[in-house]
């Protein structure tokens, strides 16, 4: 056995059992411990995880853990750029898709209606999540730390909030989406990509009152759902209020 002494930043100790939070403390580890087993025997999701410094030196999470070490591991950084210190992933995302759990149909809903790529399907168990964050390069949404510590899963967020409203609210601020957003371009219902459509070729495919009183629809080739710019679309932009530059 070896011993190693552990500090966990911001967020990282909502994770920790209360008594270790916001402290350094001592844990005595197996000789082949890795510093990413370690961390998520104490409960911290590998995918929460932005920087690990050992003795004052960045370190990945491969890095086995030796007598008297020091472990300093810290959540996203919002405030300045740590890239040249990172070692955690070789592949970062170039592309921001979403993959959510089954508690997360909400969520899910505004990121697509916010033009975020969102796979949900309320049959999706945890092997198939892990397997399509894996396949796809897909950040993995939920409120299962267990889920988080899947091996296959590079890329995760924890969510904290627990209505739909204040979960994407923290996934922008976290996840800096504002600049990528592309509302209204993606079908809420099923992922796929919006196109524009003559009024005339949809006369028989809405209602008369809405025929009559808007000029701009939309179509979904996938479900063939046709959209426009009803008061559902000005409740949605009330929702996205400070989040989507105007």
């Amino acid at each position: 056995m070896v011993t190693a002494t552990f500090r966990f930043y911001e967020e990282l100790n909502d994770f920790l059992p209360p008594a270790l939070r916001q402290r350094e403390f001592e844990r005595a580890c197996a000789r082949a411990a890795t510093v990413k087993h370690m961390m998520e025997a104490l409960g911290v999701p590998h995918t929460e995880v932005e920087l690990i410094l050992i003795n004052g030196e960045s370190a990945g999470f491969d890095r086995l853990l030796r007598e008297g070490d020091r472990v300093a591991v810290y959540p996203t950084f919002e405030a300045f750029d740590v890239t040249p210190l990172l070692h955690l992933r070789d592949h970062p995302l170039r592309v921001t898709r979403f993959v959510a759990d089954v508690h997360l149909g909400g969520l899910a809903h505004l990121l697509r209606m916010t033009g975020f790529d969102t796979l949900f399907d309320t049959g999706f168990e945890d092997s198939a999540i892990a397997a399509i964050a894996a396949r796809d390069h897909r950040i993995v949404l939920t409120r299962d730390c267990e889920l988080l510590k899947r091996r296959e899963i590079t890329h995760g967020c924890f969510v904290h909030a627990r209505k739909s409203a204040l979960q994407l609210r923290e996934i922008f601020a976290r996840l800096d989406l504002a600049r990528s957003a592309r509302p209204f371009t993606l079908c809420v219902h099923c992922n796929a990509l919006l196109h524009g459509i003559d009024k005339s070729l949809v006369q028989q495919r809405v209602p008369a009152p809405v025929f009559d009183c808007y000029e701009r629809f939309a179509n979904c080739d996938v479900c063939g759902r046709i959209f426009w710019e009803g008061w559902h679309r000005q409740r949605m932009l009330a929702l996205l209020d400070g989040l989507v530059p105007s």
